[in-house]
């Protein structure tokens, strides 16, 4: 987690100068995303909460998305990780909000995404949204989900710097 530190420290420190929070729903990066936000001292001025949203169950539970919501959607993809950003966002009440999906390894996931993609997105005030796909081309599971982490972190820091 130590190479997370530096991005999550520069999320950090844009979201307290802009007075502004985040909220994270992941899945395959299985709360890294949120551990490096939280281990920045001052976290509770920015972090309001995140879900780790590896199944259905915890999608319903956590995030309140709902089977309709579902209907011709599948997991790993943009536009999933587009609706779980904004439903973290409206959870929590959040400026921002991160989102992750994919499949860490070591192998693919039972919707035929290879192992080491991930779609990620972002979304903040005013509809702004950002979405990106990654594919590292490897199974290793631990170096996947490091770097889902990292492209997520990355997106919002883009997005914050705008």
């Amino acid at each position: 987690m130590k190479d997370l530190i530096p991005l999550a420290g520069r999320t950090s420190h844009l979201l307290k100068q802009q007075k502004q929070t985040v909220a994270v729903a992941e899945s395959s990066a299985g709360g890294l995303i949120s551990a490096s936000l939280l281990a920045i001292p001052g976290a509770s001025e920015y972090f309001l909460g995140g879900a780790v949203v590896y199944t259905r169950p915890s999608r319903e539970a956590l995030l309140g998305i709902t089977a309709e919501q579902m209907k011709d959607l599948r997991p790993s993809t943009e536009a999933y990780a587009l609706l779980l950003a904004h439903a973290a966002r409206r959870k929590f009440g959040a400026t921002w909000a991160i989102a992750e999906t994919g499949a860490a390894g070591p192998t693919g996931n039972r919707y035929g995404d290879a192992a080491g993609h991930a779609c990620i997105a972002v979304t903040g005030p005013e509809g702004s949204e950002a979405v990106t796909t990654i594919e590292t081309g490897h199974g290793d599971r631990e170096a996947n989900m490091r770097a889902f982490a990292t492209a997520a972190l990355k997106l919002l820091n883009e997005n914050l710097e705008l």
